[in-house]
């Protein structure tokens, strides 16, 4: 069945709609082809040109563009998808190996195409051949994702033969494709040239093998514009590691690397520590979700330090030691150009914050999340007072720290007018009607004006009288794009109480566009109202519950 699918074009595996039986005529596509601006031009030349010779071709190049365009405009637009000449994005249009070849004969009229995304279209892997026969034709192409396209090694091969054709690349996402590891890799490195345009190049999830890792490492000296690199979800070994940090000197201009999930132990990072200093330009650094890197960290930041442009840091999910984080204490005051530290899901975090706090540059610091990271009442107080340093913050998470409960004034108080505060989440925190108080006077005295995401989630604790003044003091909240105030799964509690203040509320939210009350309780005709000045202002409603509840305490 899967080959069937596979040569059957997309239009034939779709049933027929109304608006395909009346189908515009080819006469009223010319009218309405929004020809790229480039052919416009040339066909303006043409009628100017006095050479009645060279007029009769460039009216027969116009009318062959007009027609061609035509055709791409038709193709796209059946996938449901909206024709541009620059950027053409086909993602998730469950093309096939038919559908790769009518775009193939399509290319040529997309000559000032730059942005190609084909992604998510698991039926065209191993006929990509078909397809980069033609990429001479969009020679101005910068950005190819195939993620997820099944891609095999000849796929692989194709793409690296194809690669002379655009010149101009920088862009290339290979992602979830589980045909690029298993040692196949090398058929698409084996074709980079010196000097390569390429900027970005992103492999996660590919199940990339030591062998892999070790083709790409060998053709890191080709790519010295190389920015970015992404290899999350890939299992490395060390001997991997060792390959990659070796050729990492290649990479002069490396700004941002990624190593999520990637398996990494406190030996990965004692290799990878030693790569550093081969880039010195490195600005963001993800080292999340590796579990085994916990009591690692000290020998990673004895180069760390050399990475003086590092803006971003993400290590949250890495069972994290009280050493860890204190070995970061050490380095913390050489990453003067930092500007987001990511440390949530560590517990360790909760006892050693106030020591970090006192290292950050916090006059910088932009996003700060601490989620789940055990907070203690001391560690609270002194993010309370490190509140008057964080000036540039704009996103602070807090959810699942319980001390924040009959707390949330310290952090509050602090902030000025001029808060830049756009993200604040406290979900889970054990807040109460007090808690609720505070933050109705903070909106009040429009210190929130800024902010466009606000979580109070499974914080069930809250009485009735806590969300009438949230609600009531809703025109401090003017920017607020998400609001979530859904409950936990168990519980079961009427919006009834507070339903005419959020109703009165809604049209001072002016930007609002999404509001979560999961797992609260609606009557119907509660949701009726509800639903009715919503949809007015276009906003999506995420609620599950109609019964009429019995009022009982919630978490």
């Amino acid at each position: 069945m899967n080959q069937l699918r596979r040569k059957a074009s997309f239009a034939e595996r779709k049933k027929p709609t109304m608006g395909r039986l009346f189908r515009p005529s080819e006469s009223n596509d010319k009218r309405n082809s929004g020809i790229p601006e480039m052919k416009e031009s040339e066909a303006s030349e043409g009628k100017d040109n006095n050479d009645p010779g060279k007029e009769i071709n460039n009216t027969d190049d116009e009318t062959s563009s007009v027609v061609g365009w035509g055709r791409v405009k038709q193709f796209v637009q059946k996938l449901g998808k909206t024709p541009h000449s620059q950027n053409l994005s086909l993602s998730h249009c469950d093309l096939t190996a038919t559908d790769v070849v009518e775009l193939a004969t399509l290319l040529p009229f997309l000559a000032q195409l730059e942005v190609m995304d084909l992604s998510w279209n698991d039926l065209i892997g191993g006929s990509l051949k078909a397809f980069t026969v033609h990429l001479q034709h969009v020679g101005k192409l910068r950005v190819l994702k195939l993620c997820n396209c099944r891609l095999t090694a000849q796929d692989l091969t194709a793409l690296g033969e194809a690669l002379d054709c655009i010149p101009l690349i920088e862009v290339l996402d290979l992602s979830w494709n589980i045909g690029v590891g298993a040692g196949n890799f090398r058929h698409f490195t084996e074709h980079l040239q010196p000097e390569s345009t390429l900027k970005e190049l992103r492999l996660v999830d590919c199940q990339l093998s030591e062998t892999d890792i070790t083709a790409l490492s060998e053709a890191l000296p080709m790519l010295s514009s190389l920015e970015e690199l992404d290899l999350s979800n890939n299992k490395l070994s060390i001997k991997g590691m060792e390959n990659l940090t070796s050729s990492l000197g290649s990479t002069p201009r490396l700004k941002t690397l990624k190593l999520s999930m990637c398996g990494l132990n406190k030996d990965s990072l004692s290799v990878l520590g030693q790569g550093l200093r081969f880039i010195p330009a490195l600005e963001h650094f993800d080292l999340s979700c590796n579990k085994e890197a916990g009591g690692g960290l000290a020998t990673l930041t004895t180069n760390l330090a050399l990475l003086t442009h590092l803006r971003s840091l993400d290590m949250h999910l890495c069972c994290l030691t009280e050493e860890d984080v204190l070995a970061l204490v050490q380095v913390a005051p050489s990453l003067k150009e930092l500007r987001e530290l990511d440390l949530s899901s560590n517990k360790s975090v909760g006892d050693t914050l106030q020591k970090l706090l006192q290292t950050l540059p916090l006059s910088q610091i932009t996003k700060l999340p601490l989620n789940n990271c055990a907070l203690s009442t001391p560690a609270c107080h002194a993010l309370a007072t490190a509140m008057q340093k964080l000036q540039q913050l704009e996103s602070l998470n807090l959810s699942w720290n319980k001390c924040v409960g009959e707390n949330l004034r310290q952090f509050l108080e602090p902030l000025q007018s001029d808060c830049k505060l756009q993200e604040l989440r406290l979900s889970s925190c054990n807040l109460t009607t007090e808690d609720l108080l505070h933050l109705e006077s903070a909106c009040q005295r429009g210190v929130l004006s800024q902010l466009k995401r606000l979580d109070l989630s499974y914080n069930g604790s809250v009485g009735d009288g806590g969300w009438t003044s949230l609600f009531g003091k809703a025109a401090g909240l003017k920017g607020l794009e998400e609001l979530d105030v859904s409950l936990r799964p168990s519980a079961f509690l009427s919006v009834s109480p507070w339903m005419p203040a959020l109703l009165e509320a809604l049209p001072h939210l002016s930007s609002l566009t999404c509001l979560s009350l999961q797992h609260w309780a609606l009557t119907s005709t509660e949701r009726e109202k509800l639903e009715k000045v919503l949809s007015k202002k276009n906003i999506i409603l995420e609620c599950d519950r109609l019964a009429t509840p019995t009022p009982k305490a919630a978490g």
